[in-house]
């Protein structure tokens, strides 16, 4: 490519006050993938085991109105939330996986990589055994409570934010964690732990409708802090003292790329429960697609997390109707299959 097309192959963006260059190539890609996951999300609500079809949605997405029938009521009450909640878990557990690849340089890291993860299930593990009729609202919050204590934790402990050290710590942490929560569930009573267990497999089955409020802020806030500190991130790759030399603050880089990947992760697992594959795969597939820096990095793991988890949600709820496998088993078994194939296109490159 000469200097002259590639100069051409850049598009400059702004925004208000910010402003960024995309690669044209490289939008277009995103463009028709952010397409074919709209499309995919009108597919997840015209199927399933209700009577409510392509004519439903139709007449729903025309009307607004879903307690007009029987129909429209499961495709504005039951699928709508269902649907939204997994394209939003996905977007977030996509984006933590990326900001931590970055942050810690190693393309094995996602978000069970501080122990967030673990922190949050056990928090909400804990709140359904002890108060079983609290609201599902309060998941959200008791997850996220839970979820930044451990990374509190894991960073007084480490007292740095980068580095093995810091890595080995997160990674013990969640260890630990899991077999509190494996001890915290031996010991419960059997009733309980049975819901318990099929929220920890990843189920979006008890979505509701007043808990998508929290998952679109916390993917707004968390999202537009990646966002702001995508080229700064990108210069930090240089190097740390590059990185100062050019005007980056390291700090606060290092503060914001680990804050928001906590709120993120600790927010998706409260929703969802555990969505495994997810962080670590989204941005691998964003990589080999569509490549480019930070920002589209992020736009592309966001666009593949809510993808995976949007299908893998579609596929348990429908392929054995009225059985319903929870979305991360599903993930699990899609997650293998991609990473495997992924080594295998880079092994000489491994």
């Amino acid at each position: 490519m000469s200097g002259r097309d590639g100069f051409h192959a850049y598009r400059r963006i702004v925004l208000g006050p910010l402003a960024m260059k995309v690669h044209r190539q490289r939008l277009t890609i995103a463009v028709v993938l952010f397409a074919s996951l709209t499309l995919a999300s009108l597919v997840a609500l015209a199927t399933g085991s209700g009577r409510a079809g392509l004519t439903e949605l139709l007449v729903f997405v025309a009307s607004g109105d879903g307690a007009a029938t029987r129909g429209l009521s499961v495709v504005g009450d039951l699928r709508l939330p269902r649907v939204v909640m997994a394209l939003a878990c996905g977007a977030m557990l996509g984006l933590s996986g990326a900001s931590l690849q970055t942050l810690t340089r190693n393309g094995l890291a996602d978000p069970g990589l501080l122990g967030v993860r673990e922190g949050a299930s056990l928090a909400v593990i804990s709140l359904m055994l002890a108060f079983p009729n609290a609201p599902l609202l309060s998941r959200p919050f008791v997850g996220m409570v839970g979820g930044l204590c451990v990374a509190f934790a894991a960073i007084a402990i480490a007292r740095t934010l980068s580095g093995l050290r810091f890595i080995l710590i997160g990674i013990g942490l969640s260890w630990f964690l899991s077999a509190v929560l494996a001890l915290i569930l031996a010991a419960a009573d059997i009733d309980r732990v049975q819901a318990a267990m099929v929220w920890m497999a990843g189920s979006l089955a008890g979505v509701q409708s007043g808990m998508l409020p929290v998952a679109l802020v916390s993917l707004f806030i968390g999202g537009s802090l990646l966002i702001v500190t995508a080229r700064a991130a990108d210069v930090s790759l240089l190097g740390e003292a590059t990185a100062i030399s050019l005007g980056v603050r390291i700090g606060l880089l290092r503060i914001a790329t680990i804050a928001a990947p906590v709120l993120l992760t600790a927010t998706a697992v409260s929703c969802a429960g555990s969505l495994g594959f997810v962080g670590l795969i989204a941005p691998h597939l964003s990589r080999q697609i569509i490549n480019g820096g930070q920002g589209m990095l992020l736009a592309g793991s966001a666009i593949f997390g809510a993808g995976l988890v949007l299908v893998a949600d579609t596929i348990g709820r429908t392929l054995f109707a009225p059985l319903q496998i929870p979305a991360g088993i599903v993930l699990a078994i899609i997650g293998v299959g991609l990473l495997v194939t992924l080594i295998w296109r880079r092994r000489d490159r491994i």
